[in-house]
């Protein structure tokens, strides 16, 4: 006997909006967002155009923006550590789901970081603003500091930035060096940074004398 097909499930509208999230995430991971089209985005996720759009009205800008809004909390757990250990390891932890992320995203991390893009608009930026803020209110957070001062601030916030920087530049470089290596010089930069600052900012100096003593 020929075994019967498998039942059709039909998709309740969280299921099939995640399903269309996923696939433009797939697309924009490898592509940059202006060389995405609906028809692509339809055809990844094996539905028609017309469907995609009842589900995302506003079309190609407002699907990007849900994408880069899904992204966005996937880098909000990158660094959704728990608080228990040494510092350094849990900073270590942190960075290798954050690499993680880069290389899966490739392009799309490029193009997200990169800016310029055509559908780039004040929404998604601040989208990717909101994501290196939570990153630093983390970082804080793992420091035991709830009333970070400007020294200290600004110094995590460049950090982060030199976070980014070295992530393109990682991608630009065919992912070399390997990622654990990328990590741990990382790590070591936010030390070294820290004990920088710390020669001019007492706050600092005490999570310095205190916190990563122990450590480095």
């Amino acid at each position: 006997m020929t075994p019967a097909a498998p039942a059709y499930r039909r998709l309740s509208v969280e299921e099939r909006r995640s399903q269309l999230l996923e696939a433009a995430l797939s697309l924009f991971a490898h592509r940059v967002p202006e060389d995405v089209s609906l028809d692509d985005v339809a055809e990844a996720a094996g539905v028609s155009r017309p469907l995609v759009y009842r589900y995302f009205p506003g079309g190609k800008q407002q699907l990007y923006e849900a994408a880069l809004r899904s992204a966005a909390e996937e880098l909000h757990h990158c660094f959704d550590e728990p608080h228990d250990g040494p510092l350094l390891p849990r900073l270590a932890r942190a960075l290798d789901r954050y690499l993680t992320f880069v290389g899966r995203h490739d392009a799309g991390f490029s193009a997200l970081l990169q800016g310029g893009s055509v559908v780039e608009t004040s929404r998604t930026t601040a989208i990717v603003d909101g994501v290196r803020r939570a990153a630093a209110e983390h970082i804080y957070h793992h420091l035991g500091v709830p009333d970070p001062g400007p020294r200290l601030r600004m110094t995590v916030r460049m950090w982060i930035t030199a976070v980014e920087a070295a992530s393109l530049i990682w991608l630009d470089e065919d992912k070399q060096p390997p990622a654990d290596e990328l990590r741990d010089w990382l790590v070591d930069q936010f030390v070294a940074v820290l004990t920088v600052t710390a020669a001019r900012d007492a706050q600092t100096a005490e999570l310095v004398r205190g916190a990563l003593a122990a450590e480095t």
